[in-house]
């Protein structure tokens, strides 16, 4: 079985980061080890939540994970909480990656068109270091903006995608994935590119008319796992792409849908059985 550690928070309340990650990764039948960079009551959505940082944590559990001699098949980082939390996870790659595992980065920090109210503007040059040391990101259109440099566009064609995925290529990573790309009404999905080989790919699945937290640490978990169950890099974020949906569709279904998150666990037995 493989195993993977995932870093970022983790919400004692609330459908996201962690949260998310352990309990799909877990369902795919792969390991997945947590280190959390800071504990909070519930996401930050609700009001008056508390926030526990973690930061000081990271450097002693990559020491003992170090000196017990652990190793993982994949890194995935989703949210961080500060610029402060950069440096000790680029450490933490440098102490696990191998010339067989996988670094995984989703740069969680913006969405539609905005810089999400936790951080200030220099942190996405902060986030660019973390996805230097990627071999995979999976950046929504927002934070590839924000990463490159790039103009933030509502409307645009598939030569601005391209443009905007060799621009994060240029960060480091050999694959880049954006996210929430579409070219149709209706029609809602992905378009990726391997900087070695020079190919692009796309998958665009239906686009519900609904928008809820979490889906996007819903679909980088999946594309993890995915790939650790054997899957390329097309047909993970295919599966990822249509589970997201799954999720949104069960929510949507479900009269008494919590506010603050997908049903994503209605879905899971859909999940396992695509894995088949």
């Amino acid at each position: 079985m493989k195993r993977i550690v995932s870093i970022q928070d983790i919400s004692c309340l609330g459908k996201c980061s962690l949260t998310v990650a352990l309990p799909i990764i877990s369902a795919m039948g792969v390991e997945c080890s947590i280190v959390p960079t800071a504990v909070l009551s519930t996401h930050t959505m609700f009001q008056n939540f508390t926030c526990a940082d973690l930061t000081d944590q990271i450097a002693p559990i990559a020491a003992h994970w170090k000196a017990e001699q652990i190793g993982f098949d994949a890194i995935y980082t989703g949210y961080l909480a500060s610029k402060e939390q950069i440096g000790d996870v680029c450490a933490f790659f440098d102490q696990f990656k191998t010339s067989e595992n996988l670094i995984v980065v989703d740069p969680v920090m913006a969405d539609n068109g905005k810089l999400y109210p936790a951080f200030d503007a220099d942190f996405p040059a902060a986030m660019a270091k973390v996805c230097a040391k990627a071999d995979l990101i999976v950046p929504n259109l927002t934070e590839a903006s924000l990463l490159t440099g790039l103009p933030y566009k509502t409307e645009y064609d598939e030569d601005y995608i391209r443009q905007m995925l060799q621009a994060l290529a240029k960060l480091g990573p050999r694959y880049v994935a954006l996210t929430g790309v579409s070219f149709q009404e209706g029609k809602l999905g992905v378009m990726y590119y391997d900087q070695v080989t020079g190919e692009y790919g796309s998958y665009f699945t239906e686009h519900l008319p609904a928008s809820f937290h979490g889906t996007g640490d819903v679909f980088a978990s999946t594309c993890v796992g995915a790939l650790m169950r054997g899957k390329s890099l097309g047909d993970a974020l295919a599966l990822a792409a249509d589970y997201t949906v799954e999720c949104i569709r069960a929510t949507l279904e479900n009269p008494k849908h919590p506010w603050y998150g997908v049903d994503f666990e209605q879905a899971i037995p859909y999940l396992v059985d695509r894995l088949r």
